[in-house]
């Protein structure tokens, strides 16, 4: 299991290294391109951050982002729902036994299109986070950048959250938030939104490979660049 040094901070802004910290194994369940996922293992390639993605894992067999990960030398697995059916805890049994092997401890969901059963998420709870398109409570469920747009909002954005068996309800870990134009589709909107998911991904899942040493993870975030000046991020 590969190891990172733990990052102070100093009063005077630096960061110096402290005690080596194991880096959490990540997995990521993807559906379809993964641009989340890819926005995630981009950002664990760097030395100094908390967690390491060890496997990439598809419901779909086609799913374009395994061909990334795999450009990445990320292992990857697919357990197809179709055969299932209706079996939702014999699919999920599927993907746990996946998980084992890999030795996951965090689970990222990247676009993944099956809803999971209130018992899996049970066995993840504070251990498995999701992206959404909005800046939640508001606008759960699909259709988010339509159904902002046609209600008016100036300011609308993403959160990444940890999954709960009530769907888009679980605990808020970080947001991003950008002004609408005047001018924005759906389309406009869901690009600028993408955008801000592929930043607030990175440092939610930092957040909580981390967990309480708050210092450590600011420092981790500011080495992971810093924070775009067109839109707002909190965590």
């Amino acid at each position: 299991m590969r190891r990172q040094r733990g990052l102070r901070h100093r009063r005077n802004g630096q960061f110096y290294r402290g005690e080596p910290m194991a880096k959490k194994r990540v997995a990521v369940l993807i559906s379809g391109r993964g641009s989340n996922m890819s926005a995630l293992v981009e950002a664990a390639q760097s030395p100094a951050y908390p967690a390491e993605i060890v496997l990439v894992l598809s419901n779909r067999p086609a799913a374009a982002g395994l061909s990334h990960a795999r450009a990445a030398r990320i292992a990857t697995s697919v357990v197809d729902h179709v055969p299932y059916g209706n079996e939702r805890e014999s699919f999920e049994r599927a993907i746990e036994e996946v998980l084992e092997r890999h030795q996951v401890e965090i689970v990222c969901l990247a676009g993944f299109m099956r809803v999971l059963t209130a018992s899996c998420v049970k066995r993840w709870e504070g251990k498995m986070l999701n992206v959404h398109p909005a800046l939640l409570p508001a606008f759960k469920g699909l259709d988010t950048h339509r159904r902002a747009l046609a209600a008016g909002v100036k300011i609308h954005g993403a959160t990444v959250h940890f999954v709960t068996a009530d769907v888009d309800c679980g605990p808020i870990i970080a947001q991003g938030a950008l002004a609408v134009r005047e001018r924005d589709t759906p389309d406009t909107l869901a690009a600028r939104v993408l955008a801000i998911e592929h930043r607030i991904y990175p440092m939610a899942l930092a957040i909580v490979a981390v967990g309480n040493q708050r210092a450590d993870t600011k420092g981790q975030l500011t080495e992971l660049g810093e924070l775009a000046t067109d839109f707002l991020i909190s965590f």
